[in-house]
């Protein structure tokens, strides 16, 4: 079957989607739905009402590839006037252009706030803003910056703001209430799935749903009870080690989700300067554990004990130690986890090959003995064998229907969705054998033996396998060293490289399986997307695995769904988001037949996982409900006239007493405070937070410096990131020169992230000696060769605003024009400025020459060597003064051994 479009097809408005319309374009607010239940869509209507040149629409949040999916759904739906993109490839003296022309415009955060400060954007004309991912809108981001001038500028135009993501309320106290008020809307509107409009219409057109609970093997079994034994004993021993750390979301039960990784982030960063070496053991076994957890359900029983096999291998490398390795629950998981792959030989021959090592005094140890593979399947491959012959079966009398369906099986990532084509493709035990092969290299003929014996009685008459087989003999006849494990701890603990690792495996996995019968190639499906983003199984009827996550453009699964309009969808691993998108799938195609087979293992971390998560959205919408029910709001929170207080630019710093700000400051007033901002600097938070102070800010691009604080002081901001690199690449070097040469007061910021700790090195790493890998001494030569250089440490961007705000008080203003010409070939600069510092600094520490006549003799000369050729007379005229003259042509010509005699006769 072909698919001719990309796009995904223009969405029918369901009942509750209406609903939710109406009620947002009447009046502006936050909306707030269920994970899946199709906020894009939501947002793609608003789209599609303000594409129209009357009107200019800006759209906060969205990445490059979520604008080109509205994009490409405009376009589908016939849309004239497309939404446009603002990147820096359009001039800024042609932006102007653009948003006069209205519509609908994608911009970036930089972008705008640029714009909206130079008056480059007509605030007077702008309909109204769009935010997207509005969860993620907090005091300092771009995005809270842009409204904030927006409604300055602006009264009139309405915010709708849109979030799917309950959960990031649930966190922080009066969080939605913070976010309403950065939003500037008054009504917040709660969509969840319980919710009695969403679940009446859900049900009428729910889809079928076939559960089928998948029993683990007892291996499996044991091996999960020993590594959450272990998990437990790690979570323990972390709260013993760290009493301020008995927090709720630590239990067991939140270890094993997705977003434990988060949690302990956040409450271990700003100590992490102060724990000890055991507690940072113990967090890193915590994410091996968690990692075990995934690959023993997720993956085959090779890949597992490849994994652990690993973990001890670099255990004995690196020397590490942790203990959770010696543990009784650690021994009874590496028995089980090899007792899955193969078994050795049973003990009455072990005791028979001993007594006979005995008696043969030359006999060997035993080392060459042949494992027994074993090789067990993962059950879920069964089941899944199971649910293609029923769709196989149904789909060969399907007339009723209109002919077969096409199937789609969803699965977490690549690396499995690899796997299951290979298993689909080639069967379980070939698939195996060559998984064990390459990453093991061993026992090639015990392989063989154990496939000969095994494939009669196991085997799937899967006509497909037999040529597998054959070529597996062929191969295994030809010696072959042990390899390396395919991968290493770090990969294997680094999500991401996880997932390029297994798009990797699973390419030559898919190679390897071309020759099977009925397999069809992913250009031969004719599908518009790219080729990494599915696996092609069959072609009649189109089978198609699609990873859930992973996937570079985030709607290709999104795509995928619409495209191929699957009748049977097989979730073989259960995600959420997914499984109510399908609901609303099923109800957008009233009267289509959609079945879906529901994947999971029974009493499984895997199990806990999702209804986990199910309850913890559930219990974010509760307590959404409970906070909006006793929220107050005041009337002018949409700040559409001048009483809105978040409006007022409040120039009060945190440490100063109302009255004493009010006594002192009257004459300040009166002159407004501004600073110059390189471009490049508001990729961070500070620019909205000195704005926010009452700063007039002036974005121009600098050469030297990031902000210039009035005409003397320039300031190099760097993260703690920023600053290691540029001290190991030299960079900040030059930029202190620079800053030096040009600027009375050179100024290097040092920010640190305020979830962090405000510590540059951890406890008891400093060092007695210089050396030249460490941070301190190279911040060390750096005071030392820059003596008018300062130091700013500042623990958050609130604070850095503040402290700008006092370097700036009672100085001039800086100018943006006089900023920018500072270059390395400035013309505009003081004489003195246009010498180089070494030379320079040398000349003033002649005899003779001071502050005051080091001016003219640059002025009159090239370099030192013309100044050594100069006369006595000549000094004197340059110098103006004889005396002067004279020691410095003393100092110069007169030798050692005269100038000792000449200073003992003046004694």
């Amino acid at each position: 079957m072909a698919v001719s479009s990309a796009a995904v097809p223009a969405a029918v408005p369901l009942e509750h989607e209406n609903q939710i319309f109406l009620d947002l374009f009447h009046d502006d607010g936050l909306v707030v739905c269920a994970r899946g239940l199709g906020i894009d869509r939501l947002l793609l209507r608003f789209l599609r009402l303000y594409c129209e040149p009357a009107r200019l629409v800006l759209v906060l949040n969205t990445s490059p590839a979520e604008e080109e999916f509205f994009i490409d759904q405009l376009r589908t739906d016939n849309v004239a006037h497309l939404p446009r993109r603002v990147t820096n490839e359009i001039a800024s003296s042609n932006r102007y252009e653009v948003y006069t022309q209205g519509g609908v415009i994608f911009a970036t955060s930089r972008i705008l706030v640029v714009d909206f400060l130079t008056d480059r954007i007509p605030s007077d004309l702008i309909t109204g803003i769009l935010v997207y991912k509005a969860h993620r809108i907090i005091e300092s981001c771009q995005e809270a910056f842009i409204l904030r001038l927006y409604r300055q500028k602006n009264k009139q135009g309405f915010i709708k703001a849109f979030t799917d993501n309950a959960v990031a309320f649930s966190t922080g106290f009066c969080h939605v209430e913070r976010v309403m008020r950065n939003l500037f809307v008054r009504k917040l509107y709660l969509w969840p799935r319980f919710h009695v409009a969403v679940h009446s219409f859900l049900e009428r057109h729910k889809p079928e749903v076939v559960e089928m609970h998948v029993s683990m093997t007892p291996a499996m079994r044991a091996i999960q009870s020993s590594i959450l034994d272990i998990l437990n004993a790690c979570l323990k021993e972390l709260k013993q080690c760290n009493p301020a750390l008995e927090a709720e979301d630590l239990s067991l039960e939140d270890a094993i989700g997705k977003a434990f990784d988060k949690t302990i982030r956040h409450y271990l960063d700003p100590l992490w300067h102060q724990l000890g070496s055991k507690t940072k053991t113990l967090v890193q076994d915590l994410k091996i554990l968690r990692t075990l957890l995934q690959y023993l359900t997720q993956y085959d029983c090779v890949t597992f004990l490849n994994l652990l096999e690993s973990l001890r291998a670099s255990e004995k490398a690196f020397g590490q130690n942790s203990g959770w390795l010696f543990l009784d629950s650690s021994t009874s998981m590496f028995l089980n986890a090899r007792g899955r792959v193969y078994r050795l030989p049973d003990d009455k021959a072990k005791k028979k090959r001993k007594a006979a090592e005995k008696a043969d005094i030359g006999g060997g140890e035993g080392k060459d003995q042949k494992r027994e593979l074993i090789l067990e399947s993962n059950p879920k491959w069964e089941a899944l064998g199971e649910v293609l012959k029923e769709i196989e079966t149904e789909n060969a009398n399907s007339e009723a229907l209109g002919g077969p369906g096409q199937v789609l099986i969803c699965a977490s990532d690549d690396r499995t969705c690899a796997q299951l084509k290979e298993y689909i493709t080639a069967g379980a035990e070939a698939f195996l054998t060559r998984l064990y092969n390459k990453t093991f290299g061993k026992d090639q003929d015990a392989t063989v033996a154990c496939l000969k014996d095994g494939r009669a009685a196991k085997g799937r008459g899967n006509g497909a396998r037999e040529p597998r087989a054959k070529k597996a003999r062929t191969d295994s006849s030809k010696p072959k060293k042990a390899k390396k494990p395919e991968l290493t701890l770090t990969q294997m603990l680094n999500k991401e490289e996880q997932e390029n690792l297994g798009e990797e495996e699973g390419c030559e996995e898919l190679s390897s399986s071309q020759e099977s019968i009925g397999e069809a190639k992913p250009e031969d499906l004719h599908l518009n997307l790219s080729s990494d983003a599915y696996y092609g199984i069959l072609k009649e009827p189109l089978t198609v695995i699609h990873p859930l996550n992973g996937c570079g453009d985030p709607y290709a699964l999104t795509r995928v769904l619409h495209e191929v309009a699957p009748r049977y969808v097989v979730l073989y691993d259960a995600e959420l988001t997914f499984v109510r998108q399908l609901e609303i799938f099923k109800a957008s195609r009233p009267g289509r037949p959609l079945r879906v087979y529901f994947l999971i293992y029974g009493g499984s971390t895997e199990e806990q996982r999702y209804l986990t998560a199910l309850r913890k959205e559930k219990e974010a919408f509760e307590k959404l409900i409970r906070e909006k029910a006793s929220m107050v709001i005041p009337e002018e929170r949409e700040g559409r006239d001048e009483t809105n207080l978040d409006l007022v630019r409040d120039a009060t710093p945190a440490t100063a007493s109302t009255d004493t700000r009010k006594a002192g400051g009257q004459e300040e007033r009166g002159v407004p405070q501004s600073i110059v901002v390189d471009m490049r600097e508001f990729r961070s938070e500070l620019p909205s937070l000195i704005h926010r102070r009452g700063i007039d800010i002036e974005p121009v691009t600098l050469e030297v410096g990031d902000y210039i604080l009035t005409p003397d002081i320039c300031v190099e901001r760097k993260s703690i990131s920023d600053l290691i690199g540029s001290l190991n690449s030299g960079r900040l070097y030059t930029q202190c020169v620079s800053m030096s040469r040009y600027y009375k007061r050179p100024v290097l910021l040092i920010e640190f992230d305020p979830s962090k700790s405000f510590s540059l090195t951890p406890r008891g790493s400093l060092h007695q000696e210089i050396s030249s890998n460490d941070i301190i001494s190279k911040l060390t030569l750096l005071t030392l060769h820059f003596s008018r250089l300062r130091f700013l440490w500042c623990p958050s961007p609130y604070v850095t605003a503040e402290l700008f705000e006092e370097l700036k008080r009672k100085r001039p203003q800086p100018d943006a024009a006089t900023a920018m010409a500072v270059t390395a070939d400035s013309e505009s600069l003081p004489e003195s400025d246009r010498y180089n510092p070494g030379p320079q600094d040398f000349l003033l520490k002649m005899p003779g020459v001071n502050a005051k006549n080091c001016q003219a003799i640059m002025n009159h000369i090239k370099s030192v060597a013309e100044l050594v050729t100069l006369s006595q007379d000549k000094l004197a005229e340059l110098l103006g003064n004889a005396g002067n003259a004279k020691q410095l042509y003393e100092f110069i010509h007169l030798p050692f051994t005269e100038a000792i005699s000449q200073g003992k006769n003046k004694r």
